[in-house]
């Protein structure tokens, strides 16, 4: 077997198993991530919106169980399997025709043989690509799952609305039958979804297209090792700089230096690719809830514009305390996976 296949599978398994035991907080964080909310909110309002991640886990399992906590995991098993699986092929091919090319420059006094940070960086992004750009419908069809409960009910409490609105202006007789009807929406019983299901809910709604929702910032948010690096060159220059006229050394950094900067730059890095995930969660999940203009989307800028109107910088960031619990959970058993390995 090849390198590259072989470091696909690695991947691709390291994969499933950190995205099994991180899933609950991924749901969660896929609906904070696609919760509406106006900038001006009551102060109990606020109040529901900022609770705490474990509490809104633990509130979601109460409500669906662990279907609820796991809703899409077998798509996104696929998707994780899939993706591991194309990035690492594809890099480790992209790997060893750049080598062999700095190899044979070498030969021809034109380098040094050795491939370069931005190369290395180059080769990460193309493979990142390829992967966002044949994997995106899974992920669209994990997002609709995740977030379906929470979509039908704002089409439920849309339709409540407009129900009580009309018993306020009918006659007795017409008040009676309202109320049979707003009955019947309270003990509607929620229909099966899943796969199949957000299937062809997403090719009802926008065809062939719809498959690939939210592909502009998740391609954008390839960059986001591009980002990392720079913060942390930068921060290691002004380190080092610092270092000017004293006994310690400019050039080496301890262990725990480059673990700090390491860390401080993953941080930089999701913070300023944060919002394009937010963004792209928006795209994918169901755009038609009730008749909310700020809930329906057309594209990548007219998200980004409604967000600003309707709910300010603060929408570009819900859930991204969750997402980085997620991130450093999901890390750390990748992590380990590879060190038995």
């Amino acid at each position: 077997m090849s390198s590259a296949a072989v470091n696909g599978l690695a991947g691709a398994g390291g994969g499933i198993i950190a995205q099994i035991i991180t899933y609950p907080l991924q749901t969660v964080n896929t609906r904070q991530q696609t919760e509406r909310s106006a900038k001006k909110k009551k102060a109990n309002g606020a109040a529901i919106a900022n609770t705490s991640t474990l509490f809104q886990m633990l509130q979601l399992f109460q409500t669906e169980g662990w279907g609820g906590l796991y809703s899409g995991l077998k798509p996104s098993l696929i998707g994780t399997a899939a993706s591991q699986g194309i990035y690492y092929y594809f890099y480790q091919i992209l790997k060893n025709k750049v080598e062999d090319l700095a190899v044979a420059r070498g030969k021809k006094g034109l380098g040094d043989g050795t491939v370069g940070m931005f190369s290395w960086l180059g080769i990460a992004a193309v493979a990142g690509s390829i992967n966002v750009l044949l994997t995106n419908p899974i992920w669209v069809l994990v997002t609709r799952m995740q977030t379906h409960t929470q979509a039908e009910k704002k089409i439920m409490e849309s339709k409540k609305e407009l129900l009580l609105k009309d018993v306020a202006r009918a006659n007795s007789i017409e008040v009676s039958i309202l109320k049979d009807r707003l009955y019947k929406l309270d003990s509607e019983k929620p229909r099966p979804y899943g796969t199949i299901q957000a299937v062809r809910e997403v090719y009802r709604e926008s065809g062939i297209r719809g498959f690939w929702k939210g592909l502009i910032p998740t391609l954008i948010m390839v960059c986001n090792p591009s980002i990392q690096f720079m913060i942390y060159e930068t921060l290691a220059k002004r380190l080092r700089s610092k270092r000017s006229g004293k006994e310690l050394p400019k050039k080496n950094l301890t262990a725990m230096e480059v673990f700090l900067l390491g860390a401080i730059a993953k941080l930089g890095a999701t913070v300023v690719t944060y919002p394009l995930l937010v963004v792209k969660s928006r795209l994918q999940a169901k755009q038609e809830i009730g008749r909310n203009v700020m809930s329906r989307y057309t594209g990548t800028i007219d998200a980004i514009i409604k967000m600003i109107r309707y709910e300010g910088l603060h929408g570009f960031y819900k859930g991204m305390g969750t997402k980085i619990v997620q991130s450093v959970f999901a890390a750390s058993v990748l992590f380990m996976d590879c060190a038995r390995s």
